[in-house]
């Protein structure tokens, strides 16, 4: 099995040629980002990541950003999913990350958006997976794990960082759910939380060794549920980013490290560790 690492398009600032330029310096196998909402602009970037012989992950938010409405029904969510679908499809993603539905619904209300999204996916011939994210239905591990075993046709994109500040603690205390979610990973989003916060200052800190280390066992377990199952290929997006999550220091509003070379240490970081779990 070998190991793709995507660039976030989260917290860039600069143009797409510019992040284009810095994934392939880096060493990054490809792109993730939400696609553009026109057709022209759709086709400048896929000529744009043509020539730069990168891949592409579409990311899709249901009926809002990252935080849903709190108002918008299940069908809006239906039909949020289809348009930006629609819009991904024209850059022919290597597969489709999705933030979806809403966490203050019923558990059955989630389910139906799921298999909406799926024969909706399934239909225009594109993976999804489905992120464990804060203020969407995956918002922690047991209503996931609740929802998995009657969808076990589902995906997920797995990022356990917001699991660890919603559930106030790492998530070694819930292996046996950890497991049984790996046989349903798709996608891994590489950053790491702790028990007050989805994003540690810095990956690198000593302070957050222990943060780290928690991150890399549960990965493994992906990765050894994806080997088993004979896949070739797994993949990973380092995702420390802005909006809250990028700690600053008072008064100055000075953030406390660059994003960017964050998420570059976190990708080496993990080239290493992969090489090391593959021996």
């Amino acid at each position: 099995m070998k190991l793709q690492i995507y660039k976030t398009l989260w917290g860039h600032t600069g143009t797409l040629a510019l992040a284009l330029s810095q994934a392939k310096q880096a060493g990054f196998d490809g792109i993730e980002g939400p696609a553009p909402e026109t057709v022209t602009d759709a086709l400048q970037m896929k000529n744009q990541l043509s020539d730069s012989g990168l891949g592409y992950i579409a990311e899709i938010t249901t009926a809002g950003t990252y935080v849903p409405d709190r108002r918008a029904s299940l069908q809006q969510h239906v039909d949020s999913f289809a348009l930006k679908l629609e819009q991904s499809m024209r850059l022919d993603p290597v597969f489709i990350t999705c933030l979806g539905g809403c966490d203050a619904w019923e558990e059955d209300k989630n389910i139906a958006f799921f298999i909406a999204a799926i024969d909706l996916a399934n239909s225009a011939g594109v993976t999804v997976s489905f992120e464990t994210h804060r203020s969407r239905a995956f918002f922690n591990p047991w209503v996931t794990d609740r929802i998995v075993k009657q969808l076990p046709q589902i995906k997920l994109t797995c990022d356990y960082s917001h699991w660890c500040v919603v559930c106030e603690r790492l998530m070694d205390s819930e292996l046996d759910v950890l497991k049984r979610l790996s046989s349903h990973a798709h996608h891994i989003h590489a950053r790491i939380g702790y028990d007050q916060g989805p994003q540690v200052p810095h990956p690198a800190a000593p302070e957050y060794e222990y943060a780290l280390r928690s991150h890399q066992f549960w990965w493994e377990m992906i990765w050894q549920q994806q080997v088993k199952s004979e896949r070739s290929l797994t993949t990973m997006t380092p995702e420390f980013g802005p909006d809250g999550y990028l700690q600053e220091r008072p008064f100055t509003r000075e953030p406390v490290a660059d994003l960017w070379d964050i998420n570059c240490w976190m990708a080496n970081k993990e080239r290493q560790h992969f090489k090391s779990f593959m021996k």
